[in-house]
Parts: C-alpha cells; sequence; structure tokens
C-alpha cells in the first residue's frame, strides 16, 4: 500500500554523533517517510525538534542535496552568512558541494515539525562540520577527527 503509517516508520531518535556533540541533539526525533515507502533515490525525513534542540550539528554535504520545509512551529537556520528564522510554510535547500554549514535550532517553547528530503548518496557523500573538529568520510559508517583519527 502506498500510505505510509508514520507510527510504523522507522525512527531515530537522538543521534549517532559522539559525545559532546550528540548533546544538543539528543531530543530530536525522526520518522524515515522514504525508507518507509521503499524509496532508493532520495530520502524523506519527518522531523520533530522540541524545545532547545537542534537538528544536527552545522554541517555541509559534499554529494547530497538537502531541502526543509517547516511543517509547524519556528526554528532558527544557522548559516556561514546568518540567523534566519523558518515559520509554518518556510523552506530552506542546500546544494551539495557548496561549503555552507548549516543547521536548525528550535529556540522557541513549543515543538517544530520539519519535512526534511535529501538524495541519497551515501557512498560517495562526505560530510563537514566546521564548528567542531568531526568530518564524515564518503562510505564509513564512524565520525572522524580532522586528524583522521575516528571517534570511538
Amino acid at each position: 500500500m502506498p500510505k505510509i503509517d508514520i507510527a510504523q516508520a522507522p525512527t531515530r531518535f537522538g543521534s549517532a554523533y559522539p559525545p559532546p556533540f550528540d548533546a544538543p541533539c539528543a531530543g530530536r526525533k525522526r520518522w524515515k517517510l522514504g525508507d518507509a515507502a521503499g524509496l532508493t533515490q532520495f530520502g524523506v525525513n519527518l522531523q520533530r525538534l522540541g524545545p532547545g534542540v537542534w537538528s544536527s550539528q552545522r554541517h555541509w554535504h559534499t554529494a547530497e542535496d538537502e531541502f526543509v520545509w517547516v511543517v509547524s512551529g519556528e526554528v532558527v537556520l544557522v548559516t556561514d552568512e546568518s540567523e534566519q528564522v523558518l515559520r509554518a510554510g518556510d523552506c530552506a535547500g542546500f546544494p551539495a558541494g557548496a561549503p555552507n554549514g548549516h543547521h536548525l535550532q528550535n529556540r522557541s517553547d513549543a515543538e517544530a515539525v520539519l519535512l526534511e528530503v535529501g538524495s541519497r548518496r551515501e557512498a560517495e557523500d562526505g560530510c563537514d562540520y566546521p564548528d567542531i573538529d568531526m568530518v564524515a568520510h564518503p562510505g564509513s559508517d564512524r565520525y572522524h577527527r580532522r586528524n583522521g583519527t575516528p571517534y570511538e
């Protein structure tokens, strides 16, 4: 059946970041709707951020495009250039290979709900985290320090 039962979709609560980088994202809740639908060319996630929760560490991808649409609530988009408030109906996109670190922070008193869409190019995609000593190499399921040593 094409209709997705969100309650049955695969989830990821929190993040896979190593400590202490995981703390700001510990309250993040993500339902993998694209996985539930069997999509292989792009991913779709429903994300819920409670007050004070971040979507991720600030990052940019080498091979994956990203798009986010605010379904409800309010978040602050933090990029290299500025901070912008995004409210329900607002959206933002991040092209692959553009070295502009970005993430969303919920600085409000209410939950924010987001829809995320991204390409599925994990095998060739790297990720840089400009504010912290962390990178993700293409095809690796581990995070590394900039000197190449992996985090435990």
